[in-house]
């Protein structure tokens, strides 16, 4: 079942076209990622999912109903979206960031109600940001950084988040705690979640669906078995790899690849004669 999908969308930017009639049926209760090289059209994917972007032709649909039909706060009711690097007012607390999130809920004045303080701290709770509830954003890491904005979107309150690249510019060690705060509420607490990810291994680990895209198409979408082999990494990044299960998780892992072009021309240097 999906309450979320596309129809013949297709998207682009003055007279390009970025990405063209594009069906897709995002599971509910699951972790899906979206794959593919840069500029091939996944976070413009995302954005106009998310009603950032306006599609030049087709429809997202949410519970059946085009997102553009819709009220803004209605589709923020029911989903929250994570923009890549976002950034936050200068000065603001992490408790009052996170308070954001309850606007969509809020009426008349829009002071905060008991339920919206009780879940502003069920959703620091959540993130493990509770202890940080008073500090300055400027004064957190990267990796608390990510959580107060996931945080912010849990206090939406919504079944449905999208966060496009939410690991850049962050360590391993950041990367993966992010990733498992993600993992955790979509298996507690059954939230459909969906990333744009770079990192493949990432990206292969998470997901319960994965969708991988090449100019603006989908190349192949499944389970992280069907998606992270080597023909489909072949076809949609241009690359040799080498896959192999993860001895921890038993998902796909890329162990190392090289560039078909590259092989191609080492091919091609080898026919060249040399000369004394």
């Amino acid at each position: 079942m999906s309450r979320l999908t596309t129809e013949q969308l297709s998207i682009g930017y003055e007279k390009r076209e970025i990405v063209r009639d594009l069906h897709l049926n995002i599971p509910d209760g699951k972790i899906t990622t979206i794959i593919g090289p840069n500029g091939c059209g996944k976070s413009t994917i995302l954005k106009t999912i998310a009603r950032i972007l306006q599609a030049s032709k087709g429809a997202v649909y949410l519970d059946g109903k085009s997102i553009h039909k819709q009220s803004t706060k209605e589709i923020a009711k029911k989903m929250a979206v994570l923009p890549q690097s976002p950034e936050a007012p200068s000065g603001l607390t992490v408790e009052e960031l996170v308070a954001y999130g309850r606007y969509p809920h809020q009426k008349g004045f829009g002071q905060l109600t008991d339920y919206d303080k009780e879940l502003i701290r069920w959703a620091l709770e959540q993130t493990n940001m509770e202890e940080f509830a008073d500090r300055s954003i400027e004064a957190l890491s990267g990796g608390q950084r990510q959580r107060v904005w996931i945080a912010m979107a849990l206090a939406q309150e919504t079944d449905i988040l999208l966060l496009d690249e939410p690991t850049t510019y962050l360590d391993l060690a950041h990367q993966l705690e992010v990733l498992q705060v993600l993992e955790r509420l979509n298996q507690e607490q059954n939230r459909t979640i969906v990333m744009v990810i770079h990192d493949l291994n990432h990206a292969a680990r998470f997901a319960d669906y994965m969708v991988s895209i090449r100019s603006g198409e989908i190349v192949k979408e499944g389970t992280p078995e069907e998606v992270m082999n080597t023909k489909v990494l072949k076809d949609v990044f241009q690359i040799d790899a080498s896959i192999v299960a993860d001895p921890r998780t038993g998902k796909p892992v890329c162990l190392t690849y090289d560039l078909l072009q590259k092989e191609a021309t080492l091919k091609q240097a080898d026919k060249i004669p040399a000369f004394a």
